[in-house]
């Protein structure tokens, strides 16, 4: 995502004219968004996505089981 957004915030400046931006050439623009291809390529290949997708559910469902075991008073009240 931060690849993504410093490529779009890259062709907006070149597009206005706007600082040393205008004199770069477009390659150098563009190449943000490559990058952001091959990260998101990596993280799926990697099983990193995967992995981030297990934590989240795994703490929502941590969470959910804390909340039923609060509403029936068998969690310690933390001070």
């Amino acid at each position: 995502m931060f690849f993504l957004f410093i490529g779009i915030i890259g062709v907006l400046l070149k597009y206005l004219e706007i600082g040393p931006v205008a004199t770069l050439s477009w390659w150098f623009i563009l190449a943000p968004f490559g990058m952001a291809v091959l990260w998101w390529w990596w993280a799926d290949a990697s099983g990193y996505t995967k992995k981030k997708e297990m934590e989240k559910m795994d703490k929502r469902k941590q969470d959910r089981i804390d909340k039923q075991r609060d509403a029936m008073g068998m969690l310690k009240k933390r001070k």
